[in-house]
Parts: C-alpha cells; structure tokens; sequence
C-alpha cells in the first residue's frame, strides 16, 4: 500500500503503524444523514450518541430517513427523544439546504476537499471540523487533517514530544508535521486516533454512529 511505504518514512509514526492492523478507508452514501450524526455526536460520548442516533433513527421504524421526512419531524419530537433545541435545529438546517440547493452525493463526491467544506459550512450548527469528519469518514478522503480537533493535536504534541506553548507557534509545528504525511494524512490521524485512543486498529466512527 502507498500510503504505507509513505507514512514509514517517519520513524516516530512508523512505531505506531507497525502496531496496528492495516486498514482501509470506507466510502458511504446519504451525506445528509451522515452529517446529522455527526450534529448529534458533538460533545458526546461514543455511547451516548449511538443510543441518541438510535432513537432517532426508530422515529422512521428504524430505516434511514429521507430529507423531506426528517424536514417534517417537528422540533418538539427530535427534543423528546433527547436532542438539544439546537441540535434539532441544525437537523433541519442541514437537510433544507440540501433541499434547496439540491446537493447529491454524486455531487459532493465530485468536489475537491476544499468545495465541500465551503459548501457545507454555510450551514448554521455545521462548522469546519464536522465537514472534515466527513470527509474523512463518509467521502473516504485520503488527504485531511482536522488540526482543531483536540485528539489529534494532543496525540501529535505527546509523540514527537513538543514543549511549545504559544498557541500560535504550536499549531505551527503541527502543521508542519502534518504535511510531511501528505497525500495521505487521513490514514496518519486515524493512526494517532486509536494510538491516543488504545485501539488495537478497529476505525474510528466519527459521523457514523450504527
């Protein structure tokens, strides 16, 4: 594998690759729905938000919904099962504006990273991090590194033992860490992911929560 001989070349990574299982980046269909999740996954526990996905998921008898139907759920039924006025809010926002602007997965699947996250971030409640998990997780991106994302930051700061604490000059130094694993930065983070994590390889399921 590519990405493999790539990322070997960084000896401190390398341990890390060596001890994990190899895996391979998977590609899913819905966006929209995948997007909902990770709405609903925002500063909750891996178990927690399956069991909210879950819930949410048995309001259609348990299949996957279409944008219309979620579109006609009210508020009042999301906040009932346990979302926050917010969250129900951005549901909706994320599936009017892939009505109104008639987004598809081919479409998305078309645009480089860089048009998703412009697209998709014009969505009230979805921010640049959220857009980057699914490109990651749901578009299987090979090339993206979250750099907000604390996990990463911290798995980068506890590996190559980085002692700078000027914020500005730190994010620096990851940056240009980051950058020597592309084109394959995906599979670097999902690496550091399940080192910080104790995971012996399975992956990490962001966005997808069943």
């Amino acid at each position: 594998m590519k990405h493999l001989s790539h990322l070997s070349k960084d000896k401190k990574l390398k341990k890390l690759i060596d001890a994990q299982p190899a895996f391979v980046l998977e590609k899913t269909n819905k966006v929209y729905l995948r997007l909902c999740s990770s709405i609903l996954s925002q500063q909750l526990s891996t178990k927690v938000a399956k069991i909210l996905f879950r819930r949410f998921l048995e309001l259609y008898n348990g299949k996957e919904p279409t944008l219309k139907q979620i579109l006609n759920t009210p508020a009042e039924t999301f906040r009932s099962i346990g979302f926050s006025n917010a969250k129900a809010s951005y549901v909706h926002n994320v599936c009017s504006f892939f009505l109104e602007n008639k987004i598809t997965d081919a479409k998305l699947y078309k645009m480089s990273n860089e048009e998703v996250i412009e697209l998709l971030t014009q969505i009230i409640g979805v921010g640049k991090w959220t857009v980057e998990m699914i490109l990651m997780f749901t578009l299987g991106r090979e090339d993206v590194f979250a750099m907000d994302d604390l996990g990463l930051k911290q798995s980068v700061i506890k590996l190559y033992n980085i002692k700078e604490t000027d914020k500005k000059l730190l994010y620096q130094k990851i940056e240009k860490i980051s950058v020597k694993w592309s084109p394959y930065r995906t599979y670097a983070s999902r690496y550091l992911w399940n080192w910080k994590d104790g995971l012996p390889a399975l992956q990490r399921s962001v966005p997808k929560n069943y």
